[in-house]
């Protein structure tokens, strides 16, 4: 009697999985069918992962994918290809390769939106034990350049209808002699790289958008250190500038 029984369950068993194999298949309807959406790519470093805000879901690219500023959430695609820590080199050797996943072709034209901020960890790299290393200035500031340029370049180049929106830099308000004048430095190199690229190209002015305004910073709390990320606050100010960009182009 038990070896019947256990006969019927290896039966029973089989049948039911012949009959999962007979059943018409049933796939899933793959991203790329959504062939004429909008699409949103954050390309860059910490300030477009959203790191320290809290959630991280405030950061200025996610308000910017929830509040219409580019599409609305029906029509729109949204990929964040940011990490914090990375500089130019890291987004156009690491980031750039992946872009063609997201700007895929579907056989129906798009529209493309692209932010990036990129640069703050280019010129962190300049600070030492004595503050900032004035004879590497000139080297950072060139090599950042090239990284710049062979970013919009690539992006341009693959895909000529994109439009790229590029952050400069807000003041981190570090308390290091000179320290405006290097952002100065880096915010007229990235001026003068994204104008190679007028077709593609928009500078969004954060540093305008910061200055003189207080509470936009940690490191203007107590105890937060030398921490350059914005507050929830600041991230606000960023949605709000990229906002007006996208919206006057």
């Amino acid at each position: 009697m038990r070896n019947t029984n256990v006969h019927r369950k290896i039966v029973t068993a089989a049948l039911a999985v012949l009959a999962i194999a007979a059943a018409p298949a049933v796939f899933a309807q793959p991203w790329v069918s959504f062939d004429d959406n909008t699409r949103y790519l954050a390309l860059g470093d910490s300030l477009s992962a959203g790191y320290e805000a809290k959630p991280a879901t405030q950061g200025f690219v996610y308000q910017l994918y929830q509040n219409g500023a580019i599409d609305g959430l029906n029509n729109l695609l949204f990929c964040n290809q940011a990490v914090p820590g990375a500089a130019s080199s890291d987004v156009l050797h690491y980031q750039i390769p992946q872009v063609h996943l997201f700007f895929a072709e579907t056989g129906k034209s798009y529209r493309k939106v692209v932010t990036l901020t990129v640069g703050g960890n280019d010129l962190l790299a300049l600070l030492g034990p004595n503050g900032i290393d004035l004879s590497q200035i000139p080297g950072v500031l060139t090599t950042y350049g090239s990284n710049l340029g062979g970013i919009l370049a690539s992006l341009a180049s693959s895909f000529p209808d994109v439009k790229i929106y590029v952050g400069n830099l807000y003041d981190p308000k570090l308390p290091l002699p000179g320290e405006e004048l290097l952002i100065a430095a880096l915010n007229q190199v990235t001026a003068n790289v994204a104008a190679l690229f007028p077709n593609n190209v928009v500078v969004v002015d954060l540093f305008t958008a910061f200055q003189g305004r207080s509470g936009l910073l940690l490191i203007e709390k107590k105890g937060a250190g030398f921490n350059i990320h914005p507050t929830n606050a600041g991230y606000q100010v960023m949605t709000g500038a990229f906002s007006a960009s996208i919206g006057g182009h």
